[in-house]
């Protein structure tokens, strides 16, 4: 893996092009939330936003729409069924686009396990599989629908914390000590790119692992993870390598928390302030980018 430091970080900010429309500037479509944490889409796809994807569309359970669509009105919202597989492999081929799910899922739904299953057997991009749907990671079918898509030259991108990687390391018998030979191994395993989440954060493509030492403790709240999978796979809808997009989202995530703590009190952050100060940490790095 290549290393990154400031300067090379602020090199992949995803600058809009002047002719730039919100399609070219990338769709991201999110599969998220539920009837007992519908905050998690709003929160993944408010910060997709922030992130600088131009197309943010949700599709949630039905009793959910009304929620997401007053909370932030810029939001596609659609009801789960309304989801069509057909249009998106289409529409995939002509534009860049990425897909995440599973934030705020309940995983033990069959028509939620469905929508994760039909996700990774069909979507020609990028998918970065979160919160719920990780639950779903150990199934054999699931294992081989993420293998099938590594060979074919899709990424998957799973963001387990410490608890979901050990159950799913538990299913190939994978040593769990070393956070780093974990995130090396998962990969491995999943035929993923993994983002280990915890302390330092651990991102390993299944060759190397790259270490993310700048997070803070004032990130160790609830839905700070779905703002992480609205910011990478916001980066990767922008059609961003995703290994860069990983560094870059957990990078700027963690900023974002230290910029919140710092104001508020590390006490005090909880994850709507990370998505606040999410534009104060894409500014500095742009710094980084006029120094170098």
């Amino acid at each position: 893996m290549r290393s990154y430091d400031a300067s090379s970080l602020a090199q992949l900010l995803p600058y809009p092009q002047r002719e730039a429309n919100k399609y070219t500037r990338g769709k991201l479509t999110l599969l998220v939330g539920s009837r007992t944490y519908p905050g998690a889409a709003g929160l993944a796809a408010l910060a997709s936003q922030r992130a600088g994807a131009g197309y943010s569309e949700v599709y949630v359970e039905d009793s959910v729409v009304s929620q997401l669509q007053i909370y932030h009105p810029s939001l596609v919202v659609k009801e789960w069924s309304a989801w069509d597989m057909t249009d998106e492999v289409a529409s995939t081929a002509k534009r860049p686009h990425a897909y995440v799910v599973g934030s705020g899922f309940d995983s033990q739904d069959p028509f939620i396990a469905g929508i994760t299953h039909r996700l990774l057997k069909r979507a020609q991009a990028p998918v970065l599989v979160d919160g719920g749907a990780l639950k779903l990671m150990p199934a054999r079918k699931i294992r081989d629908l993420c293998k099938r898509r590594y060979e074919k030259g899709f990424a998957t991108v799973i963001t387990p914390h410490g608890g979901e990687a050990k159950v799913m390391a538990s299913v190939f018998a994978l040593p769990t000590d070393d956070p780093e030979e974990l995130s090396l191994t998962l990969s491995q395993a999943y035929g993923a790119i993994t983002v280990l989440k915890g302390p330092d954060t651990y991102i390993s493509d299944g060759d190397s692992t790259y270490r993310m030492e700048e997070g803070t403790a004032a990130l160790s709240k609830a839905g700070t993870g779905d703002v992480l999978a609205g910011v990478i796979g916001a980066f990767m809808a922008q059609a961003m390598d995703p290994v860069d997009a990983c560094v870059l989202g957990t990078t700027l995530h963690a900023r974002s928390g230290v910029l919140a703590a710092r104001d508020l009190g590390p006490i005090s952050v909880c994850a709507e302030d990370v998505i606040q100060y999410l534009p104060q940490a894409i500014r500095a790095l742009e710094n980084e980018r006029t120094v170098s």
